[in-house]
């Protein structure tokens, strides 16, 4: 077919992912790169997030989110990748021929040499979480809010009741407070916040907006714009406490109940989908289960800062080029990583030991904050890899381990265990030393006897 367009290397998604992963393609020798994105502008998420915060683990200075999204964009234009705006990816198959439609290049067919797909993620709606009630005006994501607040000029509404304690919802506590919003209260289903701990204290403690903790809406009520909500205590088991309900007057409901990652085209495809990350099983090098296909970003796992998508996305870029250029299908030896004790996933799920350099990055989330733990690596015999002490771990926050390669060839099996488990407390370190300095007292008394 001489429609056919050709490119090395295509990168679905033009957010902070897909421009970091394309100009790392570009920086390693790759010629022909193509960006595909849906939107009309390139950048992502990160062009409606004004505030301030990014960028300082990877420029060592603080950016908001355009400033952090436009280095990129001059980036990708100072390296010649080429971007289609308004290009709506339709599928692709394992021959890596890509299906594209848009307003100005019409029906598209896009063969590549490898793909990244970078595509994101998106808001679980009221509908996600089944909140029963009435179904008025003014019950929208957090997201949709920060959208028409910072980028339209409208305001969503006056009297602002925010369930879930997601970084977003907790972000636009904060602008609606300053644009002239009561913001009521935020109320959390868990018993610990989703946020991170820098917002916690930014957005809700330095406004006064109370937390609700083991809370959550029980009804909406309203005819054409929303009247009040109903907000209950929960159990252990985050079920409804009877007689607990509290009436919330209130004419907007933002909901920041968490993200899932963009992943149809990835399911339709057959790319092997984690459970837990919502994102495709990826290796040591960002590479999904289908060969040439990488994944980077949010839509392989929800990501707290977009310095480490940026980071991980490099790796997928790098990774992507060495795929074009060696085209190598050599058999690896292969280390599944599991989930131990606490440990609710890792990224990557896989590692081809022969494939790493120096050192692997493997990211996870714990499934309960603690104190005073340690992260333990070991193989299928309990044989310890290495051990990462940790005073302070939160669902909400994202943990970071880095192995040596010696350390994964000394793993003696094909299964490797990332596991949480509880540090010993302070005073049982006294008490160790105490009975220590005893002890030795006791051998010297008793030499001194003997003498």
């Amino acid at each position: 077919m001489s429609n056919i367009e050709n490119y090395d290397l295509v990168v679905i998604g033009g957010g902070p992912a897909g421009l970091a992963a394309a100009c790392e393609a570009k920086k390693n020798g790759i010629d022909k790169v193509l960006i595909l994105e849906r939107d009309k502008e390139a950048g992502g998420i990160l062009n409606q997030c004004i505030h301030n915060g990014f960028g300082l683990h990877y420029f060592k200075e603080e950016l908001t989110g355009p400033e952090y999204a436009q280095r990129f964009i001059d980036l990708a234009k100072e390296s010649n990748v080429e971007i289609r705006l308004n290009s709506m990816v339709l599928n692709f198959d394992e021959n890596k021929v890509i299906h594209a439609i848009s307003k100005d290049y019409g029906y598209q067919i896009i063969q590549a040499k490898a793909i990244i797909l970078a595509m994101g993620c998106r808001e679980r709606t009221r509908g996600a979480i089944s909140i029963p009630g009435d179904r008025p005006s003014g019950v929208l994501t957090a997201g949709s809010a920060q959208m028409y607040v910072n980028m339209q000029g409208l305001m969503c509404g006056k009297k602002v009741v925010i369930l879930g304690s997601g970084d977003i919802g907790l972000i636009m506590a904060r602008r609606l407070s300053l644009e002239g919003a009561e913001v009521i209260a935020c109320v959390e289903l868990m018993p610990y916040s989703n946020g991170l701990a820098r917002n916690i204290v930014q957005c809700l403690n330095d406004y006064n907006i109370p937390l609700l903790l083991s809370h959550t809406v029980t009804n909406i009520i309203g005819k054409k714009r929303l009247e009040k909500v109903v907000i209950s205590k929960v159990d252990e088991n985050r079920i409804p406490i009877k007689d607990t309900e509290i009436e919330l007057e209130c004419d907007t409901l933002l909901l920041s109940v968490g993200l899932i990652p963009e992943n149809e085209i990835t399911r339709e495809i057959g790319i092997n989908i984690d459970a837990r990350t919502k994102g495709a099983f990826v290796f040591e090098n960002m590479e999904t289960s289908m060969d040439g296909v990488f994944a980077c970003g949010n839509v392989c796992h929800v990501h707290d800062l977009v310095d480490f998508v940026t980071g991980e996305s490099q790796k997928a870029g790098k990774a992507a080029a060495k795929y074009i250029s060696e085209n190598s299908n050599s058999e690896f030896r292969k280390i599944e990583i599991l989930n131990g004790e606490g440990i609710f996933y890792t990224v990557p799920q896989n590692i081809r030991v022969e494939n790493i350099e120096n050192r692997l990055e493997i990211f996870f989330r714990v499934k309960s904050v603690e104190k005073n733990i340690v992260i333990s690596v070991t193989d299928e015999n309990g044989n310890i890899i290495k051990e990462f002490k940790r005073p302070h771990v939160a669902p909400s926050e994202m943990e970071k381990i880095s192995l040596t390669k010696k350390q994964i060839e000394s793993v003696s099996t094909d299964k490797m265990i990332i596991s949480m488990k509880k540090g010993v407390e302070w005073w049982w370190k006294i008490w160790f030393v105490l009975f220590a300095l005893l002890d030795v007292e006791y051998q010297l008394m008793k030499i001194a006897i003997m003498k």
